[in-house]
C-alpha cells in the first residue's frame, strides 16, 4: 500500500469480527499499525507483529503520531459508519481523501431505523455525544422523528426531562442499547413516564415527537416573539428582526457578527436558520452577556460565541464574518468603519437605528457605500380607556449593503 492509500478506516459493529466483510478483515490483518478504542481493539484478533494503539483522551492527541506513519499500512477502527459523526469525519480534515480508504459498517442510525421500521430519509439524525443536549431543541417539531447518538447512559433521562419542560412530554422515547451484539436491549416509554436514570452507555435514542397544546415550538420563519427572550428592553423587536434577518440573507454555514448584541436575538435567529450557521455576539454589559447565554441555551443554539467588550476594540482578532449586524454602538467612533473593513467581498452588512444621531450615521453610510435605506414603523393595538387604539412604536431606520468585489477600505 503506497502513500496514495496508506490509511484505511474500518467500521465495526457490535458483532465485531463476524460482521466484517472480507475487505475489512484484510485491511485489519494487513495493517502494520492498528488504532482504535479499547472496545474496538477487543473485537478483532491479535495479529503477530502488528502495533496496536489505543486512543488517548482527547483522541486528537494521537493525530500527530498517526500522521507520522504516512506511507505505512495504517488501519483505524471505528463504530458503524466512520464518516457519520465518527472518526472518519474528523480524520478527513487532516488526511486527503486520495490517501484514505473507508469501509463502513451499518450506522447506528440505519440500525435504529430498521429496528423501528422508520424510513431513514424521513428521520433527522443528530448526535449529542460530546455536545450540549440543548441542540435538540430546534428539531422538536410536531410528528418529527429524531435519531440521536447518546453521550452516555444518562442521556435518555436528561432528554426526557428536557422534553417535559418544553411541552413534549407525550413524545415516545425508544432507547436501543448495543445494537447488533449479544447485549442488545430496548427500553420504551413516553418522556412523561420515563423513570430509568441509567441505561447502557452505548445507546441510540429514537424519538417520536408529540407536542402538547401550548408547547413552545420554534417556528421555521424568523421573527420569534419578543417575550420568548430574556431582555432588558435592548432587543430588536419581532417585526424589525424578521426584516433584518431577510436583509442579512443567511446562507448555510456562514458566520455572523452580532455587534451590540443586547439579548442576542439576531445571532440566535441567524443560527436557527441552519444547524451549520454560526454567530459571534459582541457585548460588554455583564448582565446582557448572561442573558445572551441563557437565551442561546433556551433556543437550542448553545454554540453561540461571545466576544466580551466594546466594538471596535472587541472585533480585533475575530474570525472574518460573512455578514455583520450592528444593533448597538453605531455612534461610537470607528465601529461602522471597522465592520465594513472586516467584511469580505460579497459580505452583507445591516444596521438599525432608532435615534436621530444613529440614523445620521446610516444616512452617511448610504451616501458613501450605497445599499438600501428603509424605515419601518410598527403600531400595535392597545387599550385606550374602554376602547382600543393603535399605539405606535418608535420608527426604526434600517440600512443594508453588500460589499462589492472591487472595494477598498473605509475612508473617512
Amino acid at each position: 500500500m503506497g502513500t496514495a492509500r496508506w490509511l484505511t478506516i474500518v467500521g465495526v459493529g457490535e458483532d465485531g469480527w463476524d460482521g466484517l466483510s472480507p475487505a475489512a478483515r484484510a485491511a485489519v490483518e494487513g495493517a502494520a499499525i492498528l488504532y482504535g478504542g479499547s472496545r474496538h481493539l477487543d473485537l478483532v484478533p491479535v495479529v503477530a507483529g502488528q502495533e496496536r494503539l489505543s486512543w488517548p483522551s482527547p483522541m486528537t492527541d494521537a493525530f500527530p503520531g498517526l500522521l507520522a506513519w504516512r506511507g505505512q499500512r495504517v488501519c483505524v477502527l471505528a463504530s458503524g459508519d466512520p464518516s457519520w459523526y465518527g472518526v472518519g469525519a474528523t480524520l478527513s480534515r487532516f488526511v486527503p481523501a486520495a490517501e484514505t480508504t473507508v469501509i463502513p459498517a451499518a450506522s447506528a442510525f440505519s440500525l435504529a431505523a430498521s429496528r423501528l421500521g422508520w424510513p431513514l430519509q424521513d428521520c433527522r439524525c443528530l448526535t449529542v455525544h460530546g455536545r450540549p443536549l440543548e441542540q435538540v431543541v430546534p428539531h422538536l417539531q410536531p410528528n418529527a422523528k429524531l435519531l440521536l447518538l447518546s453521550w452516555d447512559g444518562t442521556t435518555p433521562a436528561k432528554l426526557a426531562a428536557l422534553l417535559r419542560a418544553r411541552g413534549f412530554g407525550k413524545s415516545r422515547l425508544t432507547v436501543l442499547e448495543a445494537m447488533g451484539g449479544r447485549r442488545e436491549g430496548r427500553l420504551e416509554a413516553s418522556a412523561d413516564a420515563w423513570s430509568t436514570e441509567q441505561v447502557a452507555d452505548l445507546n441510540t435514542i429514537a424519538l417520536d415527537c408529540v407536542a402538547a397544546p401550548g408547547a413552545r415550538i420554534l417556528p421555521l420563519a424568523p421573527g420569534l416573539p419578543d417575550d420568548w427572550f430574556e431582555h432588558d428592553g435592548q432587543i430588536t423587536k419581532r417585526e424589525v428582526r424578521a426584516v433584518t434577518l431577510s436583509f442579512l440573507a443567511p446562507r448555510r454555514g456562514e458566520l455572523l457578527w452580532d455587534v451590540g448584541a443586547g439579548s442576542g436575538s439576531i445571532g440566535i435567529e441567524w443560527m436557527l436558520r441552519d444547524p451549520a450557521n454560526r454567530a459571534i455576539a459582541v457585548e460588554h454589559h455583564p448582565e446582557r452577556i448572561a442573558r445572551i447565554l441563557a437565551n442561546a441555551a433556551t433556543f437550542g443554539v448553545p454554540g453561540l460565541a461571545l466576544a466580551r467588550g466594546k466594538a471596535p476594540a472587541a472585533l480585533d482578532g475575530l474570525e472574518r464574518p460573512d455578514a455583520i449586524f450592528i444593533g448597538g454602538g453605531l455612534t461610537a467612533d470607528g465601529v461602522l468603519a471597522a465592520c465594513w473593513d472586516a467584511l469580505p467581498p460579497g459580505g452583507r452588512i445591516a444596521a438599525n437605528a432608532v435615534t436621530l444621531e444613529s440614523e445620521a450615521v446610516l444616512i452617511d453610510a448610504h451616501k458613501r457605500l450605497g445599499g438600501e435605506l428603509t424605515q419601518i414603523s410598527v403600531s400595535r393595538a392597545s387599550a385606550v380607556g374602554g376602547f382600543r387604539g393603535w399605539r405606535a412604536a418608535m420608527p426604526v431606520t434600517l440600512w443594508r449593503a453588500e460589499k462589492p468585489y472591487a472595494e477598498g477600505a473605509w475612508t473617512a
